[in-house]
């Protein structure tokens, strides 16, 4: 069964060879959907013959949005740390363990159904990719289970383990490292494609984070890091220096952090969010830019430091607040966050590419960030098949 979908205002390709500028923007464009795959790019005017068609009454269509950070399998609620954040209190890493808490109580079922609204929450906003991290668990069989739960949503599940020391370890966090790295990482690896750490004061530092990025990679799994977000530190050095797919926030740079991340293969992915929800300084997505370094936007969904899944959300805060032009934040928060998840099959819109795809209630791209807040998701395909 093959689809047309045509009469489109403006698509954005993400691929230059197809249309102009970075986005590679098509004008009234139509692309051909067929096994799940794009199957044809092209003017409308020279579409083929398909079974179905589809018109988009000169609405924009884009890639679904890869969201590469977010931490979906938890319980609890912690609307009053951030009452209290918001009343002037600062945040610290410390708050990961009311959720930690919370989790360990939830059953699998519970766990799941919390997952699957959030996931079916960010799909209504245009996101078709999904990062999930374990993490609010921190035993052997919480760590486990949240990813085993994860996996049954997404391919794409990292193993978190080191997102803070687990309480029964706080005056032994050499201990806990041992458990990360042993026996804990061989219930979790089956489990995940990448493992991730907290390296930042209050979490793991440097050694801590290189020893358990380094085991998680013995075991096959990529590493990727939450790296410089609270205050500088090695976090980013560390990532590039192990060939990490990402090294996230990204907020706290000196200038060798940046060129280390120009230099490599590291995408710094930024999450205004947690910014924003935590009233602390912005990334400076301006200077990654300019350096040449490859960025990323995700939303960082979590319970306590950025609970939004709105993609949408991050594309306006980053264009208003993070010096990114709307064109560069759409390509972030679609292609960007598909090279930090090392995918060539989503956040784009070419031949062979997966079908996911989101229309916007609005002619162009530029609407994310020209209305923020407003929902404009008019459609969204996954693999093909239209999800809403």
């Amino acid at each position: 069964m093959s689809l047309l979908l045509t009469n489109l205002g403006s698509l954005v390709t993400n691929d230059p060879a197809q249309g102009s500028g970075l986005l590679g923007l098509v004008q009234d464009a139509a692309v051909v959907v067929e096994n799940g795959t794009i199957a044809w790019v092209g003017a409308a005017a020279a579409a083929p013959a398909t079974d179905e068609q589809f018109d988009a009454e000169g609405r924009s269509l884009l890639p679904g949005f890869v969201d590469s950070h977010a931490h979906l399998v938890f319980a609890g609620d912690r609307t009053a740390e951030f009452n209290a954040r918001m009343s002037g209190q600062a945040y610290t890493a410390g708050g990961i363990r009311t959720t930690v808490a919370a989790t360990r109580a939830a059953t699998d079922a519970e766990l799941d159904a919390n997952l699957t609204r959030f996931v079916n929450e960010a799909l209504r906003q245009g996101t078709t990719t999904i990062e999930c991290k374990s993490g609010y668990g921190l035993t052997v069989a919480d760590e486990a289970r949240a990813l085993r739960i994860a996996a049954a949503h997404t391919p794409e599940t990292t193993y978190l383990g080191a997102h803070v020391v687990a309480p029964e370890y706080a005056d032994d966090p050499a201990g806990y490292v041992d458990l990360v790295t042993g026996e804990m990482l061989d219930a979790c690896a089956p489990h995940a494609r990448w493992v991730d750490v907290f390296c930042e004061n209050g979490a793991f530092d440097g050694d801590q984070a290189r020893a358990i990025l380094t085991a998680g990679a013995k075991r096959g799994l990529i590493p990727r890091v939450h790296a410089n977000q609270l205050s500088y530190g090695p976090g980013v050095q560390l990532a590039v220096e192990l060939g990490a797919a990402s090294a996230d926030h990204c907020t706290h740079l000196t200038d060798a952090d940046v060129s280390a991340l120009a230099s490599g293969d590291t995408v710094a992915t930024l999450l205004p969010g947690a910014e924003f929800s935590t009233r602390a300084p912005y990334p400076d997505a301006r200077r990654l830019l300019d350096a040449g370094a490859t960025v990323a936007l995700s939303t960082d969904c979590n319970p306590g430091s950025s609970f939004t899944s709105s993609m949408a959300f991050c594309v306006a805060v980053a264009v208003r607040e993070m010096g990114m032009t709307p064109d560069e934040a759409v390509h972030a928060a679609t292609a960007g966050g598909a090279q930090a998840l090392r995918r060539t099959d989503v956040g784009r819109i070419t031949v062979g590419a997966r079908a996911d795809l989101l229309l916007l209630d609005a002619p162009s791209h530029v609407h994310l960030a020209y209305r923020p807040g407003v929902p404009l998701t008019a459609a969204v395909w996954r693999g093909g098949q239209r999800e809403l």
